[in-house]
């Protein structure tokens, strides 16, 4: 399974601005070979990376260096990737859209991001959604927290607040989808 370069650009850009460019040195120092070569160029946002090697363990690494082994880690880094990805006309465009709308969006905007993957509305009503990823080649926690958190800071950019992302199901621990339970006051 392949990640798209717009979401593994935010991984060091994250780091550097959360907690400087010493904590940046020391992870990418313990990053794997693989993965040191292509976060020490200049990383295509147009171009694929697997996704194992290029997301999954340097964001595993910040999670053990950062957050004490925590999943908090993930979810700061996918909320970190909403505020890049969504700025500029885009950051607009999702504050003019409804919540409706944007939630509707997600299910082609996960595949631009993983190739191989597939998420569906599975319930919308009044202020609260239920969505399943059924489709993603190579689950692991790790990303279902990234895009939990990239979910969260998408809606409050959408103006929603008391957020609530619980993710109640996973493709990573044998469930047969991810299931995330989205409620907003």
């Amino acid at each position: 399974m392949r990640v798209k370069g717009t979401a593994v650009v935010t991984l060091p850009l994250f780091i550097q601005t959360t907690f400087g460019e010493d904590a940046f040195q020391k992870w990418l120092s313990q990053l794997s070979t693989e993965a040191g070569d292509v976060y020490n160029y200049p990383i295509l946002p147009t171009s694929w990376y697997p996704v194992k090697e290029i997301l999954v363990e340097p964001t595993r690494k910040i999670c053990e260096l950062f957050y004490k082994g925590s999943m908090k880690g993930a979810w700061e880094s996918g909320r970190f990737s909403a505020d890049y990805g969504l700025k500029g006309i885009y950051k607009v465009f999702v504050k003019l859209g409804s919540v409706q709308f944007i939630i509707k969006k997600a299910t082609t905007i996960l595949p631009t991001y993983y190739d191989s993957c597939r998420i569906n509305v599975v319930n919308f009503s009044g202020k609260q959604t239920i969505l399943h990823i059924a489709k993603f080649q190579s689950p692991d926690e790790i990303i279902e927290h990234r895009i939990g958190g990239w979910m969260e800071r998408a809606l409050e950019i959408c103006g929603c607040k008391g957020i609530k992302v619980d993710i109640t199901k996973s493709l990573a621990k044998g469930d047969p989808v991810t299931e995330y339970h989205i409620s907003w006051n």
